[in-house]
């Protein structure tokens, strides 16, 4: 499809071309990939449906935590969810797809580190016709004075699997410091530098840790918008926020779409992508995000195409 076609396409509110239009999902997490309706299609039975509106990240993961997370607390959940969750992606037209997968999922293989390089490229080779699948390492602060699973992070970096890392959870759970060496060593790999930084608050927070990560790129990081300084860093530095706009509504993060600070990054020359965080929870696909952002008035249908335009012509890593 022509770029032109996108636009028209949100004009005319044709959902079926703006999802056959190519897109990136830069911020995903394989655990909360896919649709819940799948979800349910595969326990044979309905799910609780998260609030409409969470007090942050504390209450969504109670609810992961009492709700979901007993559902694919094995290979073969975490497998489906994934899995389906790539093929979600497929069918919203991304093609481009920088998945997380959490350092925990070596619980669900008796090999390890092993059985879970077998199952990544596997699940890049299977789609690797209509999804260019780049595997993310997920680490969750909370786990960055575990010397097991620190020793077990550095071990998967070295397995060559991974494109890119991020690190996310409470941000109060740890300083970046902690994660110095695991971030230098995924950079001497070759790997993208991502975190979570800037969801709820601290404009200057997500300069320091960009600093001391030496980050490519920032999860979120819409509290830039705070600070015209701070943006102007960001730009000047071509760091790139992956946005995910109803993850920051839903989680109490911004009032709601309309006001969405991405248009104040934006006009401050901070480079932008939108993306699903947590499909599962959010129910939001990539296009309904584009669609959403223009149907709130936040962006034109051209600067929503320049938007997607920019994120296919990213950096090759």
């Amino acid at each position: 499809m022509k770029h032109t076609n996108f636009i028209d396409a949100l004009s005319t509110d044709n959902m079926d071309a703006i999802k056959a239009a190519s897109k990136t999902d830069l911020h995903s997490h394989a655990f909360l990939s896919t649709k819940i309706e799948n979800l349910e299609h595969w326990v044979g039975h309905s799910v609780t449906k998260p609030p409409e509106r969470m007090n942050g990240l504390e209450e969504m993961m109670e609810y992961v935590i009492t709700v979901l997370a007993p559902l694919q607390k094995s290979r073969e959940g975490f497998e489906f969810v994934s899995s389906s969750g790539v093929n979600d992606a497929i069918q919203d037209g991304v093609v481009e797809l920088e998945m997380s997968f959490d350092i925990m999922m070596t619980r669900f293989y008796p090999d390890g580190l092993a059985g879970v390089k077998t199952y990544i490229e596997d699940l890049v080779k299977r789609y690797k016709p209509q999804i260019n699948l780049r595997p993310e390492l997920g680490f969750p602060r909370i786990h960055a004075n575990d010397p097991k699973l620190m020793k077990l992070a550095h071990e998967a970096i070295e397995l060559g699997v991974f494109k890119s890392i991020d690190l996310y959870s409470y941000q109060e759970a740890c300083s970046p410091e902690a994660v110095q060496s695991l971030y230098a060593k995924a950079r001497a790999s070759g790997m993208k530098l991502k975190a979570h930084v800037g969801e709820f608050g601290g404009a200057e927070e997500i300069r320091r840790t960009v600093e001391v990560l030496d980050l490519d790129e920032v999860q979120h990081g819409i509290a830039a918008a705070e600070s015209v300084e701070i943006m102007q860093w960001l730009s000047e530095n071509h760091i790139q926020l992956n946005v995910c706009p109803t993850s920051n509504v839903m989680l109490g993060g911004v009032k709601d779409i309309a006001s969405h600070p991405i248009r104040i990054l934006y006009d401050h020359g901070v480079r932008v992508t939108i993306n699903t965080d947590d499909l599962m929870i959010f129910d939001q696909t990539v296009s309904n995000e584009y669609r959403n952002l223009y149907k709130a008035g936040v962006f034109s249908a051209q600067e929503l195409d320049d938007i997607r335009c920019a994120s296919l012509k990213g950096d090759v890593w």
